[in-house]
């Protein structure tokens, strides 16, 4: 990094959730973040709804969890979220997926005190912008990067007000992009991408119409739809009598989307909810691609690439908007860490390691779930579908900023079961400390920490000094005196005996972990440790 103070220390480019996360998390930690986003404002549509338990741990340490579990969500008054394929919604059955929301919620509710959620973007992005503007990040809308420079001294790049045409330069240490599938940012840095590619192309419709004799009262559903004339979905949005509605079109038989007209789209819709006197009022009309594409780098020298200027997942699943929101935690900590001083600039490089393992396992389980839902000819050439709870709660790491201590070459463990290994998120276990009850999950989400086990208080003390030299910010924490383990599971599930320890970091994933009591060393260890977790 140049030692010449830039105007920003990070300039986001782009706002979606991705962005917006980032933007959020390095704000909380202190760093000058300036976001800008060609758009006018957040998202107008409902777009990607729903947050998983991971998300939803990443937003308790954002501070807005409990904001957006306060949102309107997508479910009817009933709580049920049925998943079905249709040829036509209300009409026959095809086959399903889901009976009811609580059926996510059995498949990881052992792994996590943090629950599912179901805002839509267009609820969740202004809780982060607002957020992140409370914690000093400077948000700007109707602004595009004119273009960028990039060096071994940060970022110089040129900004234009689009409501004004006024343009200006900003410095930065680091640019992050997360200006979406096409990225004009990774496209000028030459960063190619692999992949299934294109998958399909959709025409997607929101529109308003009174439907309750079509999907009963207080009960909801997202459709793949098989009608014999075309393939899509519908799905609601949390307004009432608002909805969406997909169609896939083929550009080989030479259809276009100027072929998607109002009057077309109403056609379709009348197809899709079996209503052939239904008037819809069509709000919006828009062409995209499914796609599945992974970047071949993450980072090019000060230039980190997030969300989907990183992956482009297939929407089946839900799981794109979520890993965007992951993308923008790993990075921020990591970035916070840098310019404070605490990390070398090596540790950025463990980003794109790490999160391109997720990305794999994302693509792969969303491009099983599309070839059963509505790709069946791909079923055979695409990964087995791991299940939600692997996917969400069970990745693995593995980078030089975790201290592995096997090879096991599996990307995925299953969270209720878990193992405690170095590289993967840290279990769950429900302890007390100052006479709550609360989860260890709880513990992490700002600064490193170890937690020893109640023998191995020279652990905790020997962290502690290891960490005031090296200008580290830990908590330490003894079982049996700073927490309680009431059930005695926690050091079986972190694999740390009667005498050892384990450090987390602060995205709550393990870093090391060791059984062995504390010997004399244990301090220099402790130093050796930090030192090459954070390449210093």
């Amino acid at each position: 990094m140049a030692l010449t103070k830039p105007d920003v220390d990070v300039l986001v480019v782009g706002g979606g959730l991705g962005g917006l996360s980032t933007a959020l998390f390095l704000a909380r930690r202190g760093v000058r973040v300036l976001l800008v986003e060609r758009h006018a404002t957040t998202s107008v549509l409902p777009k990607a709804a729903g947050q998983n338990p991971r998300t939803m741990e990443l937003f308790r340490f954002g501070g807005v969890a409990d904001e957006i579990l306060a949102t309107d969500d997508i479910r009817g008054a009933q709580g049920d979220f049925t998943i079905k394929v249709v040829e036509r919604v209300g009409g026959r059955v095809l086959h399903s997926f889901a009976e009811s929301f609580e059926e996510l919620v059995g498949a990881t509710e052992r792994c996590t005190p943090m629950p599912w959620a179901l805002a839509p973007q267009d609820r969740v992005e202004p809780v982060l912008v607002a957020h992140a503007a409370k914690h000093g990040a400077d948000i700007r809308f109707a602004t595009e990067l004119v273009s960028f420079q990039a060096g071994d001294d940060g970022v110089t790049a040129r900004l234009r007000d689009l409501n004004t045409g006024a343009e200006s330069t900003v410095s930065a240490h680091y640019l992050v992009a997360a200006d979406g599938p096409r990225s004009a940012i990774r496209e000028s840095l030459g960063i190619t991408r692999h992949g299934h590619g294109t998958l399909a192309h959709f025409m997607g419709v929101i529109f308003e119409a009174d439907l309750t004799a079509v999907v009963p009262p207080g009960s909801t559903g997202w459709y793949y739809l098989q009608h014999p004339l075309f393939t899509g979905t519908f799905g609601p949005t949390d307004r009432p009598n608002r909805h969406t509605f997909y169609v896939r079109y083929d550009p080989e038989r030479g259809e276009t989307p100027d072929d998607y007209t109002p009057q077309r789209c109403t056609e379709l819709i009348r197809l899709a909810v079996d209503a052939p006197g239904l008037v819809p009022d069509i709000l919006d009309i828009q062409a995209w691609d499914m796609a599945a594409y992974i970047a071949d780098r993450w980072r090019e020298g000060p230039v980190l690439l997030v969300g989907d200027a990183a992956k482009v997942t297939p929407p089946t699943g839900g799981m794109g908007g979520n890993t965007a929101i992951g993308d923008g935690f790993d990075v921020a900590w990591k970035l916070a860490a840098v310019l404070r001083g605490e990390a070398g600039e090596r540790l950025l490089d463990s980003y794109g390691a790490e999160r391109s393992l997720v990305a794999h396992l994302v693509v792969d389980e969303s491009l099983a779930v599309y070839a059963q839902r509505m790709a069946p000819h791909l079923l055979g050439s695409v990964p087995e579908e791991r299940g939600t709870a692997q996917v969400v709660l069970g990745f693995r790491y593995r980078s030089d900023a975790v201290a592995a201590e096997d090879d096991d070459p599996e990307p995925a463990e299953d969270p209720r079961r878990p193992s405690g290994r170095p590289g993967f998120r840290a279990p769950h276990v429900w302890i007390e400390q100052d006479g709550t009850r609360r989860s260890t999950v709880e513990l992490f989400g700002d600064r490193w920490v170890l937690l020893a086990a109640p023998e191995g208080g020279p652990w905790a003390r020997a962290a502690l000094r290891a960490a005031g030299e090296l200008d580290v910010r830990l908590d330490a924490h003894l079982v049996g005196r700073d927490v309680a383990d009431p059930s005695g599971e926690l050091t079986r599930a972190y694999g740390i005996s009667r005498a050892g320890a384990v450090l987390v970091r602060p995205d709550g994933v393990v870093a090391w972990r060791t059984a062995a009591a504390p010997g004399p060393e244990a301090q220099d260890l402790l130093s050796a440790l930090f030192t090459r977790l954070l390449a210093r």
